[in-house]
């Protein structure tokens, strides 16, 4: 299980909201306890996708529409910022704008099993469902539940 506060997922679906028909992406960031994850802060990030990245990497076609990247680079900075703070990247988050709020074949080839992954499902810019899932031993997507609390527990 996931525990994120109302705030947090509303700053996931009003970034979701100003990026469509585009998907967007970020970061989620927290710890990791025995009793599930604690999300402490939401870092939105650049989908850096382009079809050279696609093609180079992937061996995808697709757009920012269908597809979703955060540069290496932004990754390595956030790791390196959140050391000092007593926390990890817990996960990422992405919109899937006209579709439903499973991964996609794409979100399971580049996961992490480590990570949760929120997506969050879009229709006509109206946020219509999100769901949270992580990789179990199988290299699968399970679902995670997301447990919404009024106060960050910081």
């Amino acid at each position: 299980m996931i525990i994120v506060t109302f705030q947090q997922l509303q700053q996931m679906k009003t970034h979701a909201q100003l990026t469509y028909p585009e998907e967007c992406c970020g970061l989620l960031l927290g710890k990791v306890t025995s009793q599930g994850s604690i999300l402490m802060e939401v870092r939105e990030t650049e989908n850096s996708w382009t079809d050279e990245i696609g093609e180079e990497l992937f061996t995808q076609t697709g757009s920012k529409q269908d597809r979703f990247y955060i540069a290496p680079e932004v990754l390595f900075k956030v790791q390196k910022e959140v050391r000092d703070l007593n926390c990890s990247i817990i996960g990422v988050y992405h919109s899937h704008p006209d579709h439903l709020a499973i991964p996609s074949k794409m979100d399971q080839e580049i996961a992490w099993p480590e990570y949760s992954y929120i997506i969050i499902a879009l229709n006509s810019e109206k946020v219509t469902d999100i769901n949270c899932w992580k990789l179990d031993q199988d290299h699968q997507f399970q679902s995670e539940i997301i447990i919404l609390t009024e106060i960050s527990e910081q």
